[in-house]
């Protein structure tokens, strides 16, 4: 494992160039966020050594490089999936490679179906904490100290200082931005109405099939992450209809140029 996410990491390294220090990686429907990114070089995630491949409608599979508010950045459009087939190394993989490229912040996005009844959809929801619902763990095996900590803390997933930021840039130009906890579930099916309350009761707010994995394995290697989810459905009894992929591609695209702008302007500072 150690030899190959160094293979990689040589061969981006060999591509790139000078290596920024922030990475983001872009959900369903939000790769438009990369078309804001200048100066970009793109390599297809066909071409990089022990990728794996996006197969999902929405996720273009591409590694940008380039700049955002004027700082370096290195871009996924397009992630990858439990419910592709992937198991969690391979879900993780690129983060593994950021951590080795030298990656200290990791932001992160998706779409999800909102549970809280405050929640509209095209919010955008800053995640706060998770609950992590995957059958499989991504640090589940042989522990690598090179990478991390048998036992890493999870106190903080998400980085209290990136959050309070983004909040203050959310203030200043007039976003509405909700707060809460995401769950991770295996998908591919979206949830059911009891599958939806239940999520509500434990304790969620919004629920997704991604950003969990990627999010425990940037806390082993001791990035500060942050996460924004777009509430593209909503799992509200009396407001559950029925929804498609498509319909939640559009969403997302229509709310994700006010993501980007916080994202920008963060970045700024950083």
């Amino acid at each position: 494992m150690l030899e190959t996410i160094k293979q990689t990491a040589d061969y981006l390294k060999n591509k790139i160039g000078e290596i920024p220090n922030t990475a983001i990686i872009l959900g369903t429907g939000l790769g438009e966020l990369a078309h804001e990114i200048d100066d970009k070089k793109e390599i297809p995630y066909t071409g990089i050594p022990n990728f794996p491949v996006s197969t999902v409608e929405g996720h273009s599979g591409k590694l940008i490089t380039g700049t955002l508010g004027g700082k370096k950045v290195l871009a996924m459009q397009g992630r990858f999936h439990y419910y592709e087939g992937y198991n969690m190394k391979e879900v993780t993989f690129p983060v593994r490679v950021f951590q080795a490229l030298g990656i200290e912040y990791l932001f992160v996005s998706n779409a999800a179906g909102g549970m809280n009844p405050s929640f509209d959809i095209g919010d955008i929801m800053l995640i706060e904490d998770h609950i992590n619902l995957f059958p499989e763990h991504p640090l589940h095996g042989k522990n690598f100290n090179e990478l991390g900590t048998r036992f890493p803390d999870m106190s903080e997933a998400y980085n209290k200082g990136l959050r309070l930021r983004a909040m203050e840039i959310a203030r200043e130009k007039n976003i509405k931005l909700q707060h809460g906890v995401y769950v991770g579930v295996q998908g591919p099916t979206f949830e059911t109405p009891a599958e939806y309350n239940f999520f509500r009761v434990i304790g969620g707010d919004a629920v997704g099939m991604s950003t969990v994995p990627e999010v425990i394995v940037a806390n082993h290697a001791k990035m500060k992450v942050l996460a924004f989810s777009i509430i593209t459905d909503l799992g509200v009894i009396g407001k559950i209809v029925e929804v498609s992929h498509e319909d939640v591609q559009e969403a997302a695209k229509i709310a994700q140029p006010k993501m980007a702008e916080i994202m920008r302007t963060l970045i700024q500072t950083i």
